[in-house]
């Protein structure tokens, strides 16, 4: 059982492996909705994210005989880093078990703590079923990353450090993918509040607890796409489940574009690093329907390799029309090109990138196509550019950018 007991007693054990992530208030997203929104950085957990808190209280409840067979799991990253090190400290060894889509930074991090590891399968469900298997063959303790009530209490310690520090909240916005922090959080609050809200967040490409809710028992998708690969999860805690149907509000979804512009909403305005998975809450407040309302968004992770920030990075200045292409048609003459980009540089646009092809008409002279990648201050400034070359008599006409 979720109880205020068991959840008194997780919130002082995990004390010991967690950093003090006090909220931060973000300006940014309060005038951008009309409400006080408040930040819970879990970001900056030592770790680099929440699922430690989960880990460590669920080994601490172990025998010391369950302990010594060895602690296996199956995550897409974070609750490995969890496990690994809550393994560390109890001396215990870790095996896990992690998707082979899983980025280079959450499979060396869980490697540094000691763990051995497994790629396997393309999403969680099929790492936690060789997990399973492996845990049967050697006979190592499972620690299921969402679906376990000690896990999840350990996770909804969360909500004990909000009210604590912001007694008079009333939303609580929470990611979700297999449900354990969800069923946490959204537990531990309306035994604190019964008054609260608390919004459950998935993305719109793996929603498993949406549909199970609206199925009335748990579901399982027959596939997900979605960059928030900590939460692509096909199927939810069966055991958890019951706790979300009592306690959770609601559930929003947001597209992985929404995503994409929420990365730099954090990155430009807190200076913060924070995932896909993440960044769920961050863009499910802009769905809040609600004004003059106290907000907490938890940030639960920031484990993102580089080559991942630069893709959304990228993307999502192209999102903001920060970086467009544009094709125009030109005469094959000298001096096109030099008076094409006088025209892109008297608007104040930049030229990150031409690409000119002599093949578009079989009559060179009387056209060839210039696709020109710019950078400018946003919509405004781009459909000035695009005015200035239509002035100039180009046609231009806008395509879809490769960096």
């Amino acid at each position: 059982m979720l109880t205020l007991d068991k959840f008194e007693e997780a919130a002082e054990i995990v004390k010991k492996v967690t950093l003090e992530t006090k909220l931060v208030y973000s300006d940014y997203l309060s005038r951008q909705t009309g409400n006080k929104v408040f930040l819970k950085p879990e970001n900056m957990q030592f770790t680099g994210a929440y699922k430690v808190r989960g880990a460590y209280y669920k080994i601490s409840t172990l025998t010391e005989e369950e302990r010594k067979r060895g602690l296996i799991t199956a995550s897409a990253g974070n609750h490995a880093q969890g496990v690994a090190y809550a393994a560390k400290c109890y001396g215990a060894k870790a095996v896990i078990v992690m998707p082979t889509t899983t980025p280079l930074i959450k499979v060396n991090r869980t490697k540094e703590y000691g763990a051995e590891v497994v790629l396997y399968g393309d999403v969680y469900d099929e790492a936690c079923k060789k997990a399973y298997e492996l845990a049967e063959q050697e006979g190592y303790t499972f620690i299921h990353p969402f679906d376990d009530l000690a896990v999840a209490t350990g996770q909804g310690t969360i909500a004990m450090e909000i009210f604590k520090e912001l007694p008079l909240v009333e939303y609580i916005l929470v990611p979700i993918g297999g449900g354990g922090l969800a069923a946490g959080v959204a537990t531990l609050a309306k035994l604190l509040n019964p008054k609260i809200k608390v919004i459950g967040v998935e993305p719109a490409g793996a929603n498993c607890m949406q549909a199970s809710l609206a199925s009335g028992k748990v579901a399982t998708l027959p596939l997900v796409n979605t960059i928030a690969d900590g939460t692509a999860v096909k199927t939810p805690g069966s055991l958890i489940f019951p706790y979300i149907q009592e306690h959770l509000d609601d559930i929003i979804t947001v597209s992985d574009d929404e995503l994409v512009v929420s990365f730099l909403d954090m990155v430009e305005n807190h200076k913060m690093v924070v995932e896909n998975s993440g960044l769920l809450t961050v863009a499910a407040v802009k769905h809040l329907d609600i004004t003059d309302k106290r907000v907490v968004s938890i940030l639960s992770g920031g484990n993102m390799d580089v080559i991942t920030m630069s893709s959304v990075v990228q993307q999502g200045l192209i999102f903001r029309d920060r970086i467009f292409t544009v094709s125009v048609l030109l005469p094959d003459k000298p001096g096109e090109l030099s008076k094409v980009a006088q025209t892109i540089a008297d608007a104040q646009g930049n030229v990150i990138k031409l690409d000119h092809n002599q093949f578009i008409s079989t009559n060179r002279n009387a056209a060839v196509e210039l696709r020109i990648t710019l950078e400018c201050f946003g919509t405004e400034h781009k459909n000035q550019i695009m005015k200035s070359l239509e002035k100039e008599g180009y046609k231009p006409k806008l395509v879809r950018p490769s960096l």
